[in-house]
């Protein structure tokens, strides 16, 4: 088949990009489809439900379009086939596509229909420049290779799969960029919407950040380049990768501004998005799943080994910050210990094994109701713990850590593009090791019993111990408050409401009869409220009972509820005073 060329114009106030596609069929009735999800983030999200007004034309004269399903349809006809059709653009996430008269942004698999049998012909994709005034200074930046391109970015690109083009996304607007060398390969830092950043300072720390992450895999593999496409708001948070760039969101007071020292927690965890997703260039985009690289995208892809993509990224996340001089120890055991807590805090985590918990991403991860904390564990977190004990069970038991793993799930698979069939991950580590790795990925993996984080921690010089909370602002880790609550109700509130989000297992509100949604009104008469919520806990007495009423509907309701003593919740992971063998294991694990 010959070169399939696109054509992309914005039309910003109407939040709508224009798309033409071209190329001459062979065959009779071609086929077109559209990807229902996209790499990386494991829902259906059907695009094909933003399409607006598709036409199709043989030869320049209008033809027929009979559809299949929600993403496939044919042109009835043979010859110069022609598309022509608009996307809504209104998702402000990393996985769509958005259009305003401030910014856009997308990625291919949203806008571009693709004939089927034609996934490794030539791609063309040609971005018109929005015609309006009211996008004043735009430019473009994607990792597409550049064939006939204006200073500002827009122009004529080429990609020579289809998968590299939808892998490549592409972002719009009067932002600001930074490029800065990572080993001989330039990085580029875009950043779209108002900010007042530290460039210079940000081009530094990222580069560390990358610097270490690539000597971990050899200097492998050469890029042409990578960016880091970024959008600024108010207070948003995450990111998605790809093979030469990634999509991020953050908030604008995560940046450092200039003259600012230190680092502070919003810029810190911004450098941990930026690590995550940095490191999933290797794992995820090479080192990936065969179920997830043979799926073409039109029907989910199931794997119990989820895990060891996002689980083991988030465990290297924070500790490439770590080897990269930006945080010290005690800093990350205490996000170590963050993590810990929160998968202590989630009454899934006895309900829900890990390898269910990536199989079932598909209907649960991406779908969270009041229900997931009770049924559900987070595969990221349990996942990144997991990943932490096999590296401490390997640097005790044989010669190897996780490095090791890493660089041989990198040799044998990410390097040569074969996909890692299910459990990879534990056959490399059991077989690099010696060890018979079994009851431990039984136990981790494919039980529900609580991980052997204490023990573990200890034989590398590290104490690790259960508190209460000691507030609503209390994530885990050295905390300086001195007191905890002395009760507890069970339950978590929406964020600045009053509304019921979850009601725990086991816990008062729920032999109290409460359910996600509940409304609070009042403890024993007295109004609740979000801003006094924590003081009336405060008034409450462990083991007697309170009168609660609240709203479920249009309708009061009204129980009596026995606080509870607060759990012991919260881990605090500090570096003790050993020597000898522990010593020299820390040194070796944390270099403290």
């Amino acid at each position: 088949m010959s070169t399939i060329r696109y054509q992309v114009s914005a039309d910003p106030a109407a939040h709508r990009y224009h798309v033409t596609v071209q190329f001459d069929s062979p065959s009779a009735a071609p086929l077109l489809r559209l990807p229902n999800w996209i790499r990386g983030s494991y829902l259906v999200r059907d695009f094909a439900k933003h399409v607006q007004g598709l036409k199709a034309f043989v030869d320049d004269r209008p033809a027929a379009i009979t559809r299949l399903d929600k993403g496939r349809f044919r042109v009835e006809g043979q010859g110069r086939i022609r598309l022509e059709y608009a996307v809504h653009a209104l998702d402000s996430s990393v996985r769509k596509a958005w259009l305003d008269t401030r910014r856009g942004f997308f990625n291919g698999s949203s806008l571009f229909y693709c004939p089927a049998g034609a996934e490794t012909a030539g791609f063309e994709l040609q971005i018109e420049r929005p015609d309006s005034t009211l996008c004043p200074g735009w430019k473009l930046a994607t990792a597409l290779t550049p064939v006939d391109v204006a200073d500002d970015g827009f122009g004529r690109y080429r990609a020579d799969s289809y998968e590299e083009l939808i892998d490549c996304p592409v972002e719009m607007a009067a932002y600001q960029s930074i490029v800065f060398d990572v080993d001989g390969i330039p990085h580029s830092l875009i950043l779209s919407g108002r900010c007042e950043p530290d460039l210079p300072r940000l081009a530094a720390d990222i580069a560390r950040v990358c610097h270490v992450q690539r000597e971990l895999f050899g200097q492998q593999p050469q890029m042409a380049q990578y960016l880091f496409l970024t959008q600024v708001t108010g207070n948003g948070y995450g990111g998605l990768e790809h093979r030469t760039s990634t999509a991020l969101v953050t908030a604008r007071d995560a940046l450092p501004r200039p003259g600012q020292s230190g680092l502070r927690k919003g810029y810190r965890s911004f450098l941990g998005l930026v690590s995550h997703e940095y490191f999933h260039l290797w794992n995820v985009k090479r080192i990936t799943a065969a179920r997830f690289a043979d799926n073409d995208l039109s029907a989910e892809a199931y794997s119990e080994d989820l895990w060891a993509y996002e689980g083991v990224t988030s465990y290297y996340d924070d500790l490439m910050l770590l080897r990269a001089g930006l945080i010290d120890a005690p800093v990350y055991l205490d996000l170590l210990a963050e993590a810990a807590t929160r998968l202590q805090r989630t009454p899934g985590r006895l309900v829900q094994t890990l390898a269910d918990a990536s199989f079932e991403t598909w209907i649960k991860y991406y779908q969270p109701d009041e229900q997931t904390p009770n049924a559900a564990v987070n595969y990221y977190v349990k996942g990144a713990l997991v990943t932490l004990c096999l590296d401490l069970w390997l640097r005790l038991h044989a010669r190897v850590t996780m490095d090791d793993v890493m660089r041989t799930l990198w040799t044998r698979y990410g390097a040569q593009d074969i996909g890692v069939p299910e459990g990879g991950l534990e056959a490399v580590a059991a077989e690099i090791s010696g060890l018979d790795l079994k009851p431990q990925f039984d136990a981790w993996l494919r039980g529900t019993t609580e991980l052997p984080l204490a023990e573990l921690l200890a034989a590398f010089g590290v104490t690790a111990s259960l508190r209460p909370s000691a507030g609503a602002s209390d994530e885990g880790g050295r905390s300086d408050a001195r007191s905890s609550p002395a009760t507890t109700l069970g339950l978590s509130l929406r964020s600045g409401d009053v509304t019921i989000a979850t009601v725990f297992s086991g816990s008062p509100a729920e032999a109290a009869g409460l359910a996600g949604g509940d409304q609070l009104v009042a403890i024993d008469g007295l109004k609740i409220t979000a801003g006094n919520w924590a003081l009336r806990l405060e008034t409450l007495h462990p083991g007697v009972p309170v009168s609660l009423s609240w709203f479920r509907g249009d309708e009061l309701m009204s129980a009596p509820i026995t606080p509870a003593v607060p759990a012991a919740d919260t881990w605090t992971l500090t570096l003790a005073e050993v020597d000898g063998e522990p010593l020299a294991r820390r040194q070796a694990w944390l270099g403290a």
